[in-house]
């Protein structure tokens, strides 16, 4: 195994701050300066390091201001997932296939919890949704914007961000080859009908019909991957 360099080792050092200080994203960080003294390095590598940590969202450069706790964003985790499924689809690999197989993983394995107690309000939005889908699909298509903020509304009950970021991650890979799937294989009125029947089985509580629902969906855009 490689040894790691002076950058690294500084990055796993603030990094260990952060947690030993308990901070949070906006919480501030010691200026260039302190980290110099705090871990004895010199100003070339505390920059290095802070480059590569700001491209993590881990630490935010504000000129003037200071340096804070970034985000903490996995976007960058998203772009390289998108990517990578993109890169491999395009060489004629199963990339994103087996990204679908994933996210098929994760929301049929969610769909069942959010059958236990899905607020109104929550169900309010689904019922809209489908409602959207329905007037689009007399366009001749549903839009993707449409279908991705109703998987997304659908486990915001769960309020777990990683959650929503994650299946974002799994849209941007999508997004990134779209032009490469035939959109017209599955007809705008199955996607609705599909979608609809996801709603049923959450309103009715549920759980084994949703996980029905949600695998039969699926099985739609697996075939829309093989060909």
């Amino acid at each position: 195994m490689a040894r790691p360099t002076m950058a690294q080792d500084i990055e796993r050092q603030v990094k260990e701050l952060i947690l030993e200080r308990r901070l949070g994203p906006g919480d501030a960080l010691p200026t260039e300066a302190e980290l110099m003294d705090m871990f004895g390095v010199g100003r070339v590598s505390v920059r290095e390091a802070l480059k590569a940590l700001q491209a993590v969202n881990v630490v935010e450069i504000r000129r003037g201001y200071g340096m804070f706790v970034g985000s903490l964003s996995l976007s960058p985790f998203v772009e390289a997932l998108a990517f990578r499924a993109a890169v491999r689809h395009r060489r004629g690999e199963p990339g994103l296939a087996e990204l679908m197989k994933v996210r098929e993983a994760l929301e049929a394995g969610l769909v069942g919890a959010v059958t236990a107690g899905m607020p109104e309000e929550d169900l309010a939005v689904l019922h809209g949704l489908v409602a959207k889908m329905e007037v689009e699909a007399r366009t001749g298509r549903v839009a993707r914007s449409t279908d991705r903020a109703f998987h997304l509304a659908l486990y915001s009950s769960l309020d777990n961000h990683l959650l929503s970021e994650v299946l974002d991650a799994f849209w941007a890979a999508m997004d990134r080859v779209r032009e490469d799937l035939d959109d017209g294989h599955q007809g705008p009125g199955v996607t609705c009908a599909q979608h609809r029947e996801i709603v049923a089985a959450v309103a009715a509580a549920d759980g084994e019909r949703a996980v029905r629902a949600m695998r039969t969906h699926f099985d739609g855009i697996r075939t829309r991957l093989e060909r």
